[in-house]
């Protein structure tokens, strides 16, 4: 479940951005009184994500609409699938129907891209499908959230939660001389103690330092496969590795093979397509 809080808020604020001083279709054309029921259903093969989204629309714009799940969030749901049944007045079923399917037809976009790469890791399943930062701005949230239904793990949500020591980082400490791997570290350590370290390595020697300093996580930025795993025998268990970049869906098996503990992949949120899923009102 996602935090309540979090998916009233942005349900408000999306809301609030479509209908703004009113339906004035919907107030023009449907009787205030009317109840209805509509279906919503999958128009194609896809992983389900953000029925809770969805059910929040609907009860921001009528508190008495009841919404019944067919589904479950994670649920894989061949073309044709009721995933869910809204039941309240008709015009609030009307004013949030795009809202309610941007959000879930979004989500489920994501869990499903998000299960084949999950999938395609086949036998080495001890190789993880993370998600990253490259989010929608104020819907990481959700986004993260699709990515878990679809069998991938979420990498740090923020800034916050983890220290990662990326290249341009790695530039600015150099200022202060060689080691700038080893320092960065030492200082993240005694500054965050509390938080887990990670470092990007552009190259097989700076895996080998940031392994050496003592880094939690290694980010294989850009290695070919080969690559990635000699970094795998470099390394020998001290830090967790993550190959990142230049990741697509037909390189998971290779990749997984080598070893490496996780493979990130901004695709999964940057660039899903929408789930085909459709709204049938009935009276």
């Amino acid at each position: 479940m996602l935090d309540t809080a979090v998916v009233e808020n942005i349900c408000r604020a999306a809301i609030a951005e479509d209908v703004g001083s009113g339906d004035a279709t919907t107030a023009a054309v449907v009787p205030e009184e009317l109840t209805a029921e509509a279906l919503i259903k999958a128009k194609e093969d896809c992983c389900c994500a953000g029925l809770q989204v969805a059910a929040q629309v609907f009860k921001e714009l009528d508190p008495d609409s009841s919404f019944v799940c067919d589904v479950e969030d994670g649920d894989r749901c061949p073309a044709g699938t009721t995933m869910a049944r809204v039941k309240g007045k008709a015009r609030a079923i009307l004013t949030g129907e795009r809202t309610a399917l941007n959000f879930l037809q979004r989500m489920s976009g994501i869990a499903t891209l998000t299960s084949k790469y999950a999938e395609a890791v086949g036998a080495y399943s001890t190789t993880k499908i993370l998600d990253t930062r490259k989010t929608t701005p104020g819907m990481r949230a959700l986004e993260k959230h699709a990515v878990k239904m679809g069998g991938g793990e979420n990498h740090r949500f923020g800034l916050y939660d983890r220290v990662m020591i990326k290249d341009n980082h790695r530039l600015v400490a150099g200022l202060e001389g060689p080691d700038a791997i080893q320092r960065s570290v030492k200082s993240a350590r005694e500054m965050y103690p509390a938080l887990e370290v990670e470092v990007e390595a552009d190259t097989l020697e700076e895996v080998s330092q940031a392994a050496d300093a003592g880094a939690d996580y290694i980010l294989l930025d850009n290695m070919e496969d080969e690559e990635v795993r000699e970094a795998v025998d470099i390394v020998e268990g001290r830090s967790v590795l993550e190959a990142s970049g230049g990741i697509y869906l037909e390189r998971i098996p290779a990749l997984a093979q080598t070893g490496v503990d996780f493979i990130s992949v901004g695709a999964l949120t940057h660039s899903a397509p929408a789930t085909d899923i459709g709204l049938d009102l009935k009276l």
